[in-house]
């Protein structure tokens, strides 16, 4: 006997490895389309390709627990492949390693440059920590740690509309107290 849409998640829950071919079949591209829509920010063909099979085998394994009708299933397997792919980002943006710019190790500096350059980002700390909360984290993400706006708007529930705006604003009132600080230092 071969699965067919009224029989087939009796025969997966019973283990048989033609109803997963025929989940296979009929619901890849949603599994595709969502993995690629949490996961597509990564650049990284090798995390979705895993997480899509990661997702087949949670519907296999977990087969057992579907106890609803045959047109649940469908947002039953969406559901387990929005939630397989977010933790997969999650797992995968934690390990990727980021690099600073100013950290080239073939580059000299004098230590007045050094100095210069630590003082600076320090300043820039202090003004960062005047910003709003999210504006604060924004700024973090996106020029401490080299994250792109989408991915920002990804981890903060936001729009990338949001990001970008915060992002223009918040450059608007740094510039604005940096020269506030310039015209302080020339007054005294």
């Amino acid at each position: 006997m071969r699965s067919n849409e009224s029989n087939f998640i009796h025969r997966l829950q019973r283990q048989k490895e033609d109803a997963l071919e025929y989940i296979v079949d009929n619901y890849l591209p949603l599994i595709k389309g969502i993995t690629y829509k949490v996961l597509s920010p990564l650049n990284n063909n090798g995390v979705m390709e895993e997480c899509i099979n990661d997702i087949f085998l949670s519907i296999w394994n977990n087969s057992k627990k579907f106890s609803g009708e045959p047109n649940d299933f469908k947002k039953w397997v969406g559901a387990i492949a929005k939630f397989k792919a977010i933790d997969y980002y999650r797992k995968a943006s934690k390990q990727i390693e980021f690099t600073s710019d100013n950290m080239d190790q073939n580059v000299q500096k004098s230590a007045e440059e050094e100095l210069l350059f630590v003082e600076d980002r320090n300043e820039l700390i202090k003004l960062i920590n005047q910003l709003e909360p999210v504006e604060r984290e924004i700024f973090i993400m996106k020029f401490f740690l080299g994250l792109k706006s989408e991915d920002i708007s990804i981890k903060l529930g936001l729009t990338k509309a949001s990001v970008e705006n915060r992002i223009y604003r918040g450059k608007k009132k740094l510039n604005q107290q940096a020269t506030n600080l310039k015209l302080g230092e020339n007054g005294i």
